[in-house]
């Protein structure tokens, strides 16, 4: 028996993970009046990593659930600048969307974060906030029945389980009955963030600010492939490097870590001097250093009660600045299948909805985001994926699937 008996009364529904994804749906649940509980294993929840564009498409899903654009404090992604690593002249590229002039916003993770978790957990409003559990770890669960386990013994039981724990998840070990490891890219990054106070002064860094605001992509003329990929965010204060090399290293090592500015130059030594002179800037907080990792196709995201959300179902390449993205988007659609008055009984074909309207979406992110590297970072001039990935609205899309499926208007 689910944890709501009563046909009239909200759904009871735990979430797995209190990141992006898992804010989002909680976000979008919530405002449906459903009983919503984030169990995150972290005592202290930030978000690292620095930067992330909110592009059109997760914009359509954060307008929805009332994100207040000004709280991200964003820059607008207005274009792309292409440079070769040997300085060569630059090549700018805009939107090829009609009607489309910025695509979205490029913020700072944590701006992003607590903008979410503000409005998942505010008083406002009358719907009941939802209530996060952190420094409560998900050792188990059971997908039928939408019952987890925490390494503390506790059970909670609910009517619906989203499994938003990221690329090593739990939640999918149980959903899918096996274990899935994720898949070494042969890829890693160095993850800067900069103070852009002084930016102006030094006029070896013109390249940086110089003509449309956005992203500035520096690809390797010479060498294995690598690519610094760099944005402001926090109106503007703060500039987000990510610098992409290729790595042979024993992939079974370290996660993440920190790493220093010499392992840094090393790497992209043969870069023209100019690049070089980022480093002038004062850091904004330690360089890290990431394996890139992708999970494999998922034969299924739902059993049951239970569904996957985000990295947990589609880890990929972060090529397309579209991770966060999907998981954004499977929240928000999630909302759309969920709606207030949904029924217990409801729950297993309402999940399974989700999967059918996500799945070839999430898939067809994963693989093009893999590939970007060997395309030659295509977005830009591909008017088609651009397309496909900003003129989609996701919200559009989950309400007329849930008009289409079930009847009626959420």
């Amino acid at each position: 028996m689910s944890a709501s008996s009563n046909n009239s009364q909200p759904l009871t529904i735990s979430i797995v993970g209190a990141g992006i994804g898992g804010l989002t749906a909680a976000v979008a649940l919530r405002r449906n009046g459903h009983n919503v509980q984030i169990f995150e294993a972290v005592e202290i929840k930030t978000e690292i990593g620095a930067a992330v564009a909110v592009q059109n498409n997760s914009l359509k899903v954060h307008d929805h659930i009332g994100v207040v654009r000004k709280n991200l404090h964003g820059v607008p992604w207005d274009g792309a600048v292409m440079i070769g690593s040997n300085g060569s002249e630059p090549v700018t590229y805009k939107w090829q969307v009609p009607g489309m002039k910025a695509n979205g916003l490029l913020v700072h993770r944590s701006d992003l974060y607590e903008e979410l978790k503000r409005l998942a957990t505010g008083i406002e409003g009358q719907r009941p906030p939802a209530k996060l559990r952190l420094g409560t770890k998900v050792v188990a669960c059971d997908p039928e029945t939408a019952t987890i386990t925490s390494e503390d013994g506790e059970v909670v039981q609910a009517d619906v389980l989203i499994g938003a724990d990221g690329i090593h998840s739990v939640v999918r070990d149980h959903v899918l009955q096996q274990v899935v490891h994720s898949q070494d890219s042969g890829l890693s990054c160095f993850r800067l963030i900069f103070e852009t106070t002084k930016m102006r002064d030094i006029p070896e860094l013109e390249w940086l600010y110089d003509g449309v605001v956005g992203t500035r992509s520096v690809v390797s003329t010479e060498g294995p492939l690598r690519m610094l990929y760099i944005y402001p965010c926090r109106d503007g204060t703060l500039m987000n490097v990510v610098a992409f090399y290729s790595d042979t290293s024993d992939a079974t090592a370290g996660w993440s870590g920190h790493a220093t500015v010499d392992e840094f130059k090393t790497v992209f030594h043969d870069f023209h001097p100019k690049f070089f002179h980022l480093l002038d800037l004062p850091l904004h907080s330690p360089i890290h250093k990431w394996k890139l990792r992708v999970l494999p196709l998922l034969p299924t995201w739902v059993r049951g009660r239970t569904a996957l959300l985000g990295d947990a179902a589609h880890a990929t390449l972060p090529h397309l600045g579209q991770g966060a993205g999907m998981a954004v988007e499977d929240g928000g659609a999630l909302g759309c299948l969920l709606p207030a008055g949904t029924r217990a009984e409801d729950v297993p074909a309402r999940l399974k909805a989700y999967e059918e309207l996500r799945k070839e979406r999430g898939e067809f992110i994963r693989a093009e985001s893999v590939d970007q590297m060997e395309k030659g970072f295509d977005l830009y001039k591909n008017k088609e994926l651009q397309m496909k990935l900003l003129a989609y609205d996701p919200i559009l899309a989950a309400q007329q699937f849930y008009q289409e499926r079930f009847g009626g208007v959420n």
